[in-house]
């Protein structure tokens, strides 16, 4: 792990209770673990606790099993995990993702049909052009009644046969939005593997 996990490198931390997610930079790494530092108070991951890590390395994105050994407010101290797995070389897991839904602008409404989604961003087909420099409100659902709001910006458009194709990324109100928008796709990722 130690070529894995490096000083500086940002981890999201998943424990059970999804809505404890939690972000947070590794201050220093040995060959047993390594310390974490939190954006946010430790509420809701508990010592000795399973949670889900991911972070972006050179090799793509890195996802592992742990557990916090110590706790010291904002500060954990992580057991090396005895397995690892790269989920893809992008910095987001895109996943496919088939959903109707209405992007917002200001007074106007467009019904869109989903293709694929990542954190980063969203893919969509639409019988209506949008305008690129525009940006639009959308609620994305990722699980029973909870959804994630953001601001969506187009970046590409393509049209074929009356069918517009478009591209963008999203921009988060909150970081918590962000998180779970990302624990979405990954979980989306392995389920779809499993299959």
């Amino acid at each position: 792990m130690r070529e894995l996990v490096v000083e500086g490198q940002e981890i999201i931390i998943i424990p059970q209770n999804f809505r404890f997610a939690n972000k947070g930079k590794v201050t220093s790494v040995s060959a047993r673990d390594f310390t974490l530092d939190l954006e946010y108070e430790a509420d809701g991951i508990m010592k000795n606790n399973f949670c889900e890590f991911y972070t972006q390395t050179p090799h793509g994105k890195l996802y592992f099993d742990s557990y916090a050994k110590d706790i010291n407010g904002k500060t954990l101290l992580i057991a090396n995990p005895a397995k690892h797995k790269f989920l893809q070389r992008r910095q987001y897991t895109r996943v496919k993702y088939i959903q109707e839904l209405n992007l917002n602008s200001n007074d106007t409404s467009f019904n869109i049909k989903t293709v694929d989604i990542s954190a980063g961003g969203l893919k969509f087909t639409s019988d209506k052009n949008i305008d690129i420099d525009s940006s639009y409100e959308v609620a994305i659902p990722v699980e029973n009644d909870k959804f994630v709001n953001c601001i969506f910006q187009p970046l590409r458009i393509e049209k074929r046969e009356g069918i517009y194709t478009v591209s963008g990324q999203f921009f988060y109100k909150s970081s918590y939005e962000k998180m779970l928008l990302t624990q979405y796709c990954e979980k989306r990722s392995v389920e779809i593997k499993n299959k």
